[in-house]
Parts: C-alpha cells; structure tokens; sequence
C-alpha cells in the first residue's frame, strides 16, 4: 500500500498519530507536497486543532486560490466553526473545479446549518437520482426530513437505509423513535426497556440515548441522567450525550456532576451556546466566577479562531474586578 492510501486508512480507522507521522515524514522528504498539507489539515480537523489545520489550508490557498481539496477542508473549518455561508462559498468553489459527489453532500450541509433546507434536499437528489442508495446522503436526506418535520417520509428513509445496512445503530434508533412519535409515552418506554434488555441491544448507545431522552420527555430526569451516563460510557466520544446528562444534573441542581459534563463539553466545541449559558448560570449560582473565567480562557486557547468567546471573557473580567474592588473598599 502506498503512503497516501495507508494514511487515509490510518485516518479512518481513528488512528491519528499513526497517521500524523506518516504525513510529517513524507513532508520531510517532500516539503511542498501540496496533498500531504491537505492531509495533514484534515487531521488536525478530526482531532479538533483548528487554528494549526486553517493555517494550512490557507497556505496552500495562498498559492492556489482555486485548489479544490483545499477549498473542500478549508470550507470544513468554517463548518465546525459555525460559520456556514463561508463554508458553502468554498464547496460550491471546489465543486465548479471538482465533479466528485462528496462535495455535493458537504454543500448540502451547509445548507441544512443555514436552514435552507429545500435547497439542501435538491443538493442531495443530484446524487440520489443516479446513485439512489448511497448511504451518506441518505442519511443526511433523513435527517433533513425529520428536522422538517416531514417524519412519514424520514420514517421511509431510514427503513430503505436499513435495508441496506441492518446493523446500523442510529438508523435502527430513529426507526424505533419515529415509529413510536404517536404512541402513549408509558407503551414506549415499557417497549424501549424490552429493547435494551435484549443481548444484541444492551451495548447499543444510540437505544440507551433514545431510552434516555423518553424518561426526560416523561418527567423522569434522575433516570434519564443514567441511561445517557450508560450511553456516554458506550460512546465516549458522543457530546450530545455528555450534553444531555449534563442538562439532566443541572435540572437536578446536580451542579457538580452537571459542570463535569458540560465543561468537557464545551472545551470541545465553545460555540455551542446554550451549553455556555448554562454553565454560566451553574457558576453565578455558585458563587465561582473566577473557576468559569478559567474555563473560558483554557477554552478560547484551544478554539482562538472563535471570536465570540471574547465578549463573554471581557463581561467576566469586568465583574471579578469590580467585585475585587468593592471588597477592597469596604470598611470594617
């Protein structure tokens, strides 16, 4: 197997070190191999080094303004960073230089973040209508369909992607909560329980996450916290889980437990802002300022692209001082 292709499986695979050392010696034998930079971005992008994999992209930009696979990463940086109308910019670039169909599916992303999800679908049956079982973007027309509330036809889609891939745990995950949107909650966590208790289905995260967000739909937020800890420990990397149980401990005034899994959380995407105002909401109740501001900062050096950080640093800032100073001059 030559380099590239056994960097694509080490990439795939999870392998990133592997696959960093890999890429860093044929850039030492070849320091201007543009396709090993693009690599190399790419990886920094999985293992969430956004600032080292922009610099990258950009500087094979910087020579190649129109370079497709560079425009194709660049414009994922921008995805992950929230920022979808400068994402689709660089997919429909790279896609007027570039026929292959993942660029399609990575337009139509981007419309879905931009909620224009007509135009997302149309995206996507470009593909579909020549390749109709093509998994990605299937998925991704499935997940169109429910965010819009067309769940028949998401229902449909996911049967079909099923079909084709019966041992997929999300998939059989939304079937089960689709087809289950219309029945009395108590029937469907007495048959969610059933699932779960089956060998082939207690190991499954995506069913404990279902279980998980029924218990919390019905009230019951102590054991919701448990069957999304279960999934958490299932898929360790899942941060809607984390996040979830999270919400659950917060809802419990579990504060600890609650800033345990949304710190972790949010110093793996600090964008997310419903996570940062809860956590700012845990930490005023606390009385712990200064432990949040550490946050922030350990967050805005790991993420510095995310300007929008900066404000909430600066009001904190501001707040510990004035407090530092009206201790100070209060007399005794």
């Amino acid at each position: 197997m030559t380099r590239e292709p056994r960097i694509r499986a080490l990439k795939e695979s999870g392998k990133f070190e592997e696959a960093k050392k890999e890429i860093q010696e044929g850039l030492r034998q070849n320091p201007d191999h543009i396709l090993l930079k693009i690599s190399l971005a790419d990886l920094y992008l999985r293992q969430g080094l956004l600032t080292e994999g922009r610099i990258l992209a950009e500087e094979v930009l910087a020579h190649d303004p129109q370079h497709p696979q560079a425009l194709s990463v660049l414009g994922d940086f921008f995805l992950k960073e929230r920022s979808p109308r400068q994402a689709l910019e660089c997919f429909r670039q790279a896609s007027s230089r570039d026929p292959r169909p993942s660029l399609h599916l990575k337009i139509a992303r981007a419309l879905k973040e931009m909620e224009k999800f007509p135009e997302a679908l149309d995206e996507l049956e470009k593909v579909l209508v020549v390749q109709r079982d093509n998994l990605p973007f299937l998925k991704e027309k499935a997940l169109i369909l429910n965010r819009t509330k067309r769940f028949d036809e998401a229902l449909a889609c996911y049967e079909r992607i099923q079909d084709l891939r019966p041992d997929d745990r999300f998939v059989q995950k939304e079937i089960l909560r689709l087809r289950g949107r219309n029945r009395p909650k108590s029937q469907v966590l007495k048959e969610l329980t059933t699932v779960i208790g089956m060998e082939s289905r207690k190991d499954n995260p995506q069913m404990h996450g279902l279980l998980a967000q029924k218990l919390k739909d019905a009230g019951m937020v102590r054991e919701a916290a448990a069957e999304y800890k279960t999934a958490v420990s299932l898929e360790p990397g899942n941060y809607f889980f984390l996040k979830q149980e999270g919400f659950c401990h917060y809802h419990l005034k579990e504060y600890p437990e609650a800033i345990r899994c949304l710190a972790d959380a949010f110093r793996h995407d600090p964008s997310d802002y419903v996570v940062l105002k809860t956590l700012q909401k845990i930490y005023e109740t606390q009385g712990d300022l200064p432990n949040f501001l550490k946050l922030l900062e350990e967050a805005i050096r790991q993420h510095p692209h995310n300007k929008s950080l900066w404000g909430t640093i600066k009001k904190i800032r501001k707040n510990l001082k004035l407090a530092t100073e009206g201790t100070e001059n209060t007399e005794f």
